[in-house]
């Protein structure tokens, strides 16, 4: 994968707790999280992006208050709508 370098500043990393050599995986969890959590990326895109394993990446979320799974008011009705079509 493609990389960039970003220049952080010191204190914003020792803010984070981030230690070397991990600086850059971290920062890159926690911007795929939010890209996650704005609903800009899938689940399985913001594990992808940040090189992490997708139950890697529902713990990382879970563990900073965003829910890996989102299942809604939305997602219910479109399954109730499915299982009355399917006549059960």
């Amino acid at each position: 994968m493609e990389t960039v370098e970003v220049h952080l500043p010191a204190a914003l990393v020792q803010a984070a707790e981030f230690k070397p050599p991990h600086v850059s995986r971290e920062a890159a969890k926690l911007l795929a999280l939010e890209l996650f959590r704005e609903e800009k990326v899938s689940l399985a895109r913001a594990a992808q992006l940040s090189e992490t394993p997708l139950e890697v990446f529902m713990d990382f979320a879970a563990g900073h208050g965003v829910a890996p799974l989102r299942y809604g008011l939305e997602e219910l009705e479109d399954d109730r709508r499915s299982f009355n079509e399917l006549g059960a």
